[in-house]
């Protein structure tokens, strides 16, 4: 059975770039465009990796993130940020409430697939 993502971005030519890629790598792939919405789609789909915006029109990137390390039911889902938001004080932001990557845009699908698949694999292993 195929991993899912969610990919979770207010720009739907970024999560269609990121849906063909990941779809192409053989992943099943869910998209969400606001914060409630991914919130959603996590508690009925529990996806295996999320890929997540920080600007967001409702709830950010980083409160997504800690919304989702509060539950034990989400709090090991690993997350990676994807956003134009390229300063270190976010970057170090993101990863300090839980996100396990970080990636600017502009980015590579096929570096974004190749960490995609890498986490995964960490993921498994453990």
């Amino acid at each position: 059975m195929p991993s899912t993502i969610l990919s979770v971005d207010d720009e739907r030519d970024v999560t269609d770039l990121v849906s063909f890629h990941l779809n192409r790598a053989g992943f099943n792939v869910l998209t969400a465009s606001c914060g409630r919405e991914a919130l959603d789609t996590i508690d009925v789909n529990h996806p295996d990796l999320i890929i997540l915006d920080l600007m967001l029109p409702d709830i950010d990137g980083f409160g997504i993130c800690e919304i989702l390390r509060r539950h034990e039911d989400t709090a090991k889902i690993p997350i990676i940020i994807l956003t134009a938001w390229a300063t270190n004080d976010a970057q170090h932001l993101g990863l300090e409430l839980g996100a396990i990557d970080y990636v600017t845009k502009p980015f590579s699908p096929k570096k974004l697939v190749e960490r995609v698949k890498h986490l995964l694999s960490l993921r498994e292993s453990a």
